[in-house]
């Protein structure tokens, strides 16, 4: 039997909540299957570790995460600890500490979700944002001083790598080719940033001759927000940066009805370090508590963990099991129904048990 070692940090807010529905499920699906298991690890760290201890993981973290084969991440962020301290104490350590460098984010029109878009349904908007997620403009260079003085100065530098640009480029381009339609979309912003975003650009046109079965186009970011509000047909795979792709993608949730749908995948694509898998939506403690927040991105982050590792069939397992659940109307009040995280959980878990292929 296959072993996984995972490492679960549920972290902040609903993360604890969704992280134990997501590895409820997981556990019925390794059970279903019969030919693999999971073993799982709690790792406390988080805004309450950081009250306790001043950070948010100990200095030896990544090297105890090292021995795992993928990581299983919740939500970080306090609404009494600055976001900053939260981002680049936990989860920006590891996804730069572990060359994480592909954040992948697949987002699709479940059945039975209405999304906010007229005449968009099931079919017409599915599509895999790929993140650079490893500089950019996240590469963290920059600085304060004159601090508190009229005079005071605060830089931010983006740094666009020609390896960096280059391998996500690579990556996304592979990804298309690999999807049926073969159409790859490349967010730019080279008409005002004259520098890292044309190097961007160029390095797209370069990697472009190594796939000449896809078909890209190049897009300036503000129109890309128009295109997927007015033509989400017309996208499949889109490629953009680090600041970019972060809110495209919390646009692209939306538009297909919910945060709480949106998985991610924070891959290693040389497999050197376990690649991270997570919801999208952020910790929540609005709703933290009240046994309601959607459990669907974290199964959908599960499913891509799963995917990485080689158990593809499971992963497909896992999103028909919850398609089917959210076709059934059975849904938590964000995608405007009334059931709870637990019902949707085990109404998961129970499909899981009963399909029979």
């Amino acid at each position: 039997m296959r072993n996984y070692a995972i490492a679960a940090i549920p972290a902040d807010g609903i993360g604890p909540e969704v992280i134990s529905a997501g590895l409820q499920a997981l556990e019925t699906l390794a059970r279903r299957s019969g030919e693999f298991q999971l073993t799982v690890e709690t790792f406390p760290w988080g805004s309450d570790y950081y009250k306790e201890h001043g950070v948010l993981m100990p200095a030896d973290g990544l090297e105890r995460l090292k021995a795992f084969d993928a990581i299983y991440f919740g939500a970080v962020g306090a609404p009494d600890v600055p976001d900053h301290v939260t981002l680049w104490g936990l989860r920006l350590p590891i996804c730069q500490g572990f060359d994480q460098y592909a954040n992948v984010r697949p987002t699709r029109i479940l059945p039975g979700v209405t999304p906010p878009l007229r005449d968009c349904g099931p079919g017409d908007l599915d599509w895999v944002i790929v993140r650079e997620n490893s500089e950019g403009e996240y590469a963290g260079h920059g600085g304060r001083a004159h601090r508190g003085l009229p005079e005071e100065v605060a830089t931010e530098t983006a740094i666009f790598t020609r390896v960096g640009v280059t391998r996500i480029m690579r990556y996304a381009f592979r990804l298309a080719q690999a999807r049926p339609r073969k159409l790859l979309t490349v967010v730019t912003k080279s008409n005002a940033q004259r520098f890292g975003m044309v190097m961007w650009d160029e390095i797209a046109a370069e990697v472009s001759k190594e796939f000449p079965d896809v078909t890209w186009d190049k897009m300036l970011v503000d129109a890309m927000t128009m295109r997927m509000v007015l033509k989400p047909q017309s996208i499949d795979t889109v490629v953009a940066t680090n600041l970019h792709a972060d809110i495209l993608s919390d646009l692209a949730a939306a538009l297909a009805g919910s945060l709480g749908v949106a998985p991610t995948g924070n891959i290693d694509p040389e497999r050197r370090f376990p690649s991270m898998f997570e919801p999208i939506h952020g910790s929540a403690f609005d709703i933290t508590g009240k046994g309601i927040a959607n459990p669907i991105a974290t199964f959908w982050s599960g499913a891509q963990m799963l995917e990485h590792l080689g158990e593809a069939e499971a992963a497909k397992r896992l999103m028909r099991a919850v398609e089917k659940v959210s076709g059934s109307g059975l849904v938590t009040p964000d995608l405007g129904g009334s059931a709870t995280t637990q019902q949707v959980t085990d109404a998961v878990c129970e499909a899981i048990r009963a399909e029979n292929l």
